[in-house]
Parts: structure tokens; C-alpha cells; sequence
């Protein structure tokens, strides 16, 4: 086995070279923070719904107020 010059880089014993990472990756925008913006875009789209059918409900009952008297 040939010996290295530190003892914190081992030649020979695996490791091999470092995956090649893409300019995003390289930004902290891998995979794992698509996985968190896409959780965030669907609690996003769940909160416009519920607003926007509060928003119906409130504006379906004055409506119907008026009709009964």
C-alpha cells in the first residue's frame, strides 16, 4: 500500500473523488431544498383554498339574509 504524506487522506482505502456537483447544488439548491419548496407551494395553495372558501361562505351569507326578510 503506498503511504501518504497526511494522515487524514489515506491513499488507496475508497473515498475516490468527489461527485461532480451542478451550479445550483454547489448554492445549497439541491434536491432536498426542491423537496422543501414544493412542500411550501402545496401549504400555500391549501391556505388559498380554505381562504378563498371563507371568503364564498362570508359572502354567500348576506345574501341570504336579505332574502328572508
Amino acid at each position: 500500500m503506498t503511504v501518504s504524506k497526511n494522515i487524514n487522506n489515506p491513499v488507496g482505502q475508497g473515498g475516490g473523488q468527489r461527485k461532480r456537483q451542478s451550479r445550483a447544488e454547489r448554492q445549497n439548491n439541491g434536491p432536498h431544498r426542491n423537496l422543501d419548496r414544493q412542500g411550501a407551494a402545496d401549504q400555500k395553495a391549501e391556505l388559498l383554498r380554505k381562504m378563498r372558501e371563507k371568503t364564498a361562505a362570508t359572502q354567500a351569507q348576506p345574501d341570504e339574509d336579505a332574502a328572508q326578510s
